[in-house]
């Protein structure tokens, strides 16, 4: 079984080091999977947020996202990675190790 990063990210603080251990995850090997809500979906506003592309598979909750009058399109979220908690109770499930911010 390949190993699996969880990152929760709840909070519009510490996106420099969400990517730092993005790229440390990457570089050995390590899949990381991402899910912002509440304040996290703000993140996908900072010009910075594009570099989680091709480091993690990331999803957001689409009611926090909403919730701040935030628009689409958002750099590596397609349509389906628009979610609902459910889609974060599935992260927590399939992850080794488990972050939250």
């Amino acid at each position: 079984m390949a190993k699996k990063l969880g990152i929760f990210v709840s909070t519009d603080r510490h996106l420099d080091k969400i990517i730092g251990i993005c790229k440390a995850a990457k570089a050995k090997g390590i899949e990381v999977s991402i899910f912002f809500t509440h304040l996290g979906t703000l993140l996908t506003q900072d010009p910075r947020f594009s570099e989680l592309v091709g480091l993690a598979q990331m999803s957001l909750c689409n009611v926090g996202f909403e919730s701040h009058g935030l628009k689409k399109p958002v750099p590596g979220i397609d349509d389906k990675d628009f979610g609902t908690q459910a889609r974060h109770g599935e992260l927590i499930e399939e992850c080794d190790r488990y972050l939250a911010f």
